[in-house]
């Protein structure tokens, strides 16, 4: 699997599926599996067991993963979905960098 460019805290734009345009934080990124669950999307139901911790049980709502070339992230200056570039910073540090707007985050 190719590397992320989405890491867990990222705003992204979903591109495709039935919550195509819907902007959220990625929650979690699973890159060994190439997908992400992002915060309000892909919203599924599950049938929960009574436990200790959730004592009543019951069917609840949960993001479900989607893969990763179905978002984009979206740029924290430009506000745009958009592609991502990689250079280093003057401490050779590897950053992210907005291919609209040239800005690193």
């Amino acid at each position: 699997m190719a590397k992320m460019n989405v890491r867990t805290g990222d705003q992204v734009e979903v591109l495709s599926g039935k919550d195509k345009g819907v902007r959220g934080e990625v929650i979690k990124a699973m890159p060994k599996e190439g997908k992400v669950v992002v915060r309000g999307v892909a919203m599924v139901k599950k049938a929960q067991r009574p436990t200790q911790q959730n004592e009543q049980g019951g069917i609840i709502q949960k993001e479900a993963a989607i893969d990763v070339s179905n978002v984009a992230l979206v740029c924290p200056s430009c506000g745009q979905h958009t592609r991502v570039g990689h250079e280093r910073d003057e401490n050779n540090k590897p950053v992210r960098v907005c291919k609209k707007c040239g800005a690193k985050f």
